[in-house]
């Protein structure tokens, strides 16, 4: 039985990855700032932590060692340079949940084309990173301290936009309402592109490469990309209703994907590796379905 310890697991595909670490047998410890429920009961052990605090993690996290690390909440690297010193000696396996928005918006980036290995690293709290490129320049640093401190046999997973039915953030879900409800979507760039994954298979492959020997950046998620003129196009052909695309953004019709470019990656690694994801038309198409069906439930 593997001892694992996850940092968050209590929002979202964390929440998937802690209960297929459940079903696949492992000890499973999640470490939060104890402000929210979750429903693991006494299936798993609970430490409270703040990570803007060295010192709460050094006392819960004394005498104790895992065989692997997930890291689901680590926003600054001061966070991820005081995490590595805790936890140094007690893991040597370190699995870093990151973002494709550590590459510079661009189209199908493959790994290399962000080395955080040699990423200059500026020490910020999570409170300055403000936005995007706050939110990049973040994940960017804090790739950096693990993977140049040399602490773990680290891994950061570089994850596309996760979706699923019970996305939160309900932004593939804000397009489909938008144009069934005959409301204009608020799009300034029609061609950027981007890439996906869905939730389960984002905390499936999360469990798989906790498991595995690979160490170094990776992108995981359903191959290729779609543009949002093609994701506008699937929703009118798959709803029957025609879309009213607005240049002019205001404050309540901005699309969620209206970001300043494109970002997608290219997952020939992880398939190359045996890892295999859902169709990306699939994906979508399914997912769109579904939220036509419970918008017509309303």
């Amino acid at each position: 039985m593997r001892k694992v310890l996850v940092l968050g697991g209590t929002q979202y595909f964390g929440k998937k990855l802690v209960q297929k670490l459940i079903e696949n047998g492992d000890q499973v410890t999640i470490s939060t700032r104890g402000t929210k429920n979750d429903p693991f009961g006494n299936q798993v052990e609970r430490l409270v932590i703040d990570r803007e605090k060295k010192d709460t993690m050094g006392i819960a996290f004394a005498n104790k060692d895992w065989d692997v690390v997930y890291d689901q909440s680590c926003f600054s690297p001061i966070e991820a340079r005081d995490t590595a010193e805790v936890l140094k000696g007690k893991t040597k396996r370190y699995i870093f949940t990151s973002t494709q928005a550590v590459y510079e918006f661009g189209t199908l980036h493959k790994e290399e084309n962000f080395n955080a290995n040699t990423y200059e690293i500026i020490y910020k709290t999570r409170k300055e990173y403000p936005g995007y490129e706050g939110y990049k320049e973040a994940k960017r640093s804090s790739e950096a301290v693990f993977h140049q401190l040399g602490y773990f046999d680290a891994v950061s997973v570089r994850f596309p936009i996760v979706v699923s039915a019970d996305d939160y953030s309900e932004r593939l879900k804000f397009h489909v309402d938008k144009i069934l409800s005959g409301q204009a979507i608020g799009i300034q760039n029609s061609d950027l592109r981007y890439s996906f994954i869905h939730a389960d298979e984002a905390a499936e492959f999360l469990l798989k490469i906790g498991a595995s020997d690979y160490k170094g950046p990776i992108n995981p998620g359903s191959a290729g990309d779609i543009s949002l003129r093609e994701l506008i196009d699937k929703i009118v052909k798959l709803g029957g209703k025609e879309a009213m695309i607005d240049a002019s953004i205001t404050a309540e019709n901005p699309s969620p994907y209206s970001l300043p470019g494109s970002w997608s990656i290219d997952t020939s690694l992880a398939e190359r590796l045996g890892f295999a994801f859902i169709p990306l038309d699939q994906l979508l198409e399914e997912l769109i379905t579904y939220y036509i069906q419970e918008y017509k439930r309303v």
